[in-house]
């Protein structure tokens, strides 16, 4: 043979091995290599961001050992309500090391529910044990479905309901015993450890602010302590997390279909050394609350952590009775007999009043002590976020011993000095009674529509807004105060 056709052949066979070279990494990424697991043990750190509504961002490193070229890396005891798409896993001592190829979140957890559902199609075998002899007899049956009951072929009959033990050949890829998320990655380096990061959003975990105020004897100053209330419905724990909380209204895309887990969803008052307080920051619009130490969020958990503590904090105590706008254009008559006084208390998230701190939203529950110590609970509110330098203000319920009767006596309507006008003029009288052994003062705050003008009056009345006229009214122990006053309202 001539040399002439070894060198046509020699540049054909070069490219075939150049070919083959080029794809082997590409057989090496399309082969399945054994799964590799790491679970809870591998974790080195995690770190949790809870927001408001029912949403955290989770960071969680652990050590992994990689093979070089393909892996198959199952990450086990992530969060069952993770949103996947959300889910970034990079290297952090080889940035780059590996290209991710393909990831699913396996969630669907194993149960003979669900073993029984992946059967369906399929053939299982039917273990019966004979009640008098015991001898155990197996036979082989296909599973028609497994809905609201079994339905089994067994040769030419159909049973329902479970005649024996069934035995299944194996358990289905996709059923697993917690949740994971099972990655398909290229590694580019040699074989070795590498320091890996999960980063993800999920639903499942959640928290508000709690408050617990004790009030003085005086109902002058209160002691406020804050605690964070977390709830962990995720499915897994976060061991040794490092916490911080972000208080504020994010805006958020709401998908038109949301996955059914998407739709899941007091502390005694006792005297004890003030925890330290979380540290907050801005961040963005909003405040971020940072916990100094690591703790440990077990699922199926709620557990609360010192936010802030505060002793004796200045506050108002005020008594209000608040009108209606409607009676001020009808014919009315009686508007009330023992009519509730409402009781609130406010005080200022100042520095000056040992506070100063943003306050998350969340509920403030109220204790005072009575005449032989013990805290007695007297109401509680819920807050909105609030800022620092801004008024907090609760209504704790309704007075026992202050009432008040109220009637409008005179109505008349006035000719209007033109066509599209309507001029109305009445009187009101309200009678303020008092029970108890002290004097009070009571707010009356009457919202007055329309351009009013106060005509007579026995108390002066002070004009908070365009539409609300309102009076301090003193009432003495004991006795009662009458009010009275005649409006001339304009439309």
């Amino acid at each position: 043979m001539s040399k002439a056709p070894y060198r046509r052949l020699f540049p054909f066979a070069l490219c075939t091995v150049a070919a083959a070279l080029l794809a082997l990494p590409l057989a090496q990424a399309q082969a399945t290599p054994p799964e590799r697991r790491s679970t809870l043990a591998d974790q080195q750190s995690v770190a949790v961001t809870i927001y408001n509504e029912n949403l955290a961002l989770v960071k969680d490193t652990r050590s992994v050992k990689l093979d070089g070229g393909a892996n198959a890396l199952a990450l086990r005891d992530v969060s069952a309500q993770m949103q996947a798409k959300t889910a970034l896993l990079r290297s952090i001592t080889q940035p780059g090391a590996f290209e991710l190829l393909e990831q699913n979140f396996d969630f669907d957890l194993l149960t003979p529910a669900k073993l029984l559902e992946k059967a369906v199609g399929r053939t299982v075998r039917v273990v019966r044990t004979h009640p008098t002899t015991g001898a155990e007899t197996i036979e082989t049956a296909e599973v028609l479905a497994a809905n609201a009951g079994v339905v089994l072929k067994i040769g030419d009959r159909i049973e329902t309901g479970l005649p024996g033990r069934l035995v299944f050949d194996g358990v289905p890829a996709t059923l697993r015993d917690r949740p994971t998320l099972v990655t398909q990655l290229l590694n580019k380096r040699p074989a070795g450890a590498q320091t890996l990061e999960l980063s993800y959003l999920t639903g499942g975990l959640s928290w508000q602010a709690d408050y617990v105020a004790e009030l003085s004897p005086d109902d002058r100053s209160l002691d406020l302590s804050g605690w964070v209330t977390l709830t962990n419905r995720s499915g897994t724990a976060y061991p040794n997390a490092k916490l911080q909380l972000v208080a504020g209204d994010l805006n958020r895309v709401r998908e038109e279909m949301r996955p059914a887990q998407d739709l899941m969803q007091r502390k005694a008052l006792a005297a004890a050394p003030a925890p330290a307080p979380m540290v907050q920051e801005s961040l963005f619009e909003y405040h971020l609350y940072t916990l100094g130490r690591p703790t440990t969020i077990a699922d199926n958990q709620t557990k609360q952590v010192a936010l802030m503590n505060a002793a004796g904090v200045p506050v108002k105590k005020e008594l209000l009775l608040s009108g209606a706008a409607h009676y001020y254009s009808d014919s009315v008559g009686e508007i009330g007999k023992k009519l509730k006084v409402g009781v609130f208390v406010e005080f200022g998230n100042k520095e000056a009043s040992r506070l100063g701190m943003p306050l998350p939203k969340g509920v403030v529950r109220v204790y005072k002590r009575d005449g032989a110590g013990n805290a007695q609970f007297v109401g509680e509110d819920r807050i909105d976020h609030t800022p620092k330098n801004e008024t907090v203000r609760l209504k704790l319920g309704e007075a026992f011993d202050v009432t008040a009767d109220k009637k409008q006596t005179d109505f008349k309507r006035r000719e209007p000095t033109n066509r599209a006008s309507y001029v109305f003029e009445s009187a009101y009288e309200l009678v303020l009674r008092n029970a108890k052994t002290e004097d009070v003062t009571v707010t009356v705050r009457e919202p007055v529509p329309g351009d009013w003008t106060m005509l007579q009056e026995s108390h002066r009345h002070a004009k908070v807004a365009a539409g609300t006229a309102e009076w301090q009214v003193s009432v003495p122990a004991g006795g009662s105060t009458t009010l009275k006053y005649r409006v001339l309202v304009r439309y």
